[in-house]
């Protein structure tokens, strides 16, 4: 089910009235596509955060201004500062809902590896997956279950388990994840016996006083 937003209306596009907009509130935003004209508009900020937290990657159905109906439409690009990320502009890509499409979905990583059981050390090294399909067909997350991954043993995109309705368009070579053996540590007898063979200052300063 697409998630909603509502867009107003924006005409005033001085940096000025642009900044006026943001402490009301609103994000600037831009709307376009096949069956809609490049159209200025602006969003409710807590609305618009909240879609993000919860799928930034979701079909929207945007709601036009002027009676414009509602649209479906995905975000192409978004815009942030970059010292408080507070969200600048955002471009919103309208779609035709029986036209595959591009996009990344989030990597769900379930199960308690064996290798990390056994003191391997988990990284996980890709977090989402490009996809290609239709707009309804696009999942909130793809679950990768690891449970099976053991020490020195790692995985590939090529071994995801996907649907067959989507297309994975990330490099089917590219790394997931891997368990690191665990790293070795020097056993304290040994270094202690290191320490206590090693002759002190105090020992060598007597020893060139008795050859003196």
């Amino acid at each position: 089910m697409a998630l909603s937003l509502k867009a107003e209306a924006r005409k005033d596009t001085t940096k000025n009235d642009i900044k006026q907009l943001r402490v009301k509130g609103k994000v600037p935003a831009v709307v376009y596509g096949k069956k809609v004209a490049a159209t200025v508009i602006t969003v409710d900020q807590k609305e618009l955060v909240a879609l993000l937290r919860k799928s930034p990657h979701a079909v929207i159905e945007l709601e036009m201004p002027d009676g414009g109906g509602k649209q479906p439409v995905m975000i192409n690009e978004i815009q942030r500062n970059p010292l408080n990320r507070e969200l600048l502009h955002v471009d919103f890509h309208q779609i035709n809902m029986d036209e595959p499409v591009r996009t990344v979905v989030t990597l769900e990583f379930v199960g308690d590896a064996v290798g990390a059981k056994e003191g391997g050390i988990l990284q996980i090294q890709l977090h989402e997956l490009e996809i290609r399909c239709l707009p309804n067909q696009i999942p909130a997350s793809i679950t990768v279950d690891i449970s099976k991954v053991g020490i020195g043993e790692n995985m590939l995109v090529s071994e995801l388990s996907v649907p067959g309705t989507i297309e994975v368009k990330s490099d089917p070579g590219e790394l997931v994840l891997t368990i690191l053996a665990p790293q070795k540590e020097a056993p304290e007898e040994v270094v202690a016996q290191g320490k206590e063979d090693k002759p002190s200052e105090a020992s060598e300063e007597a020893k060139e006083e008795q050859t003196v």
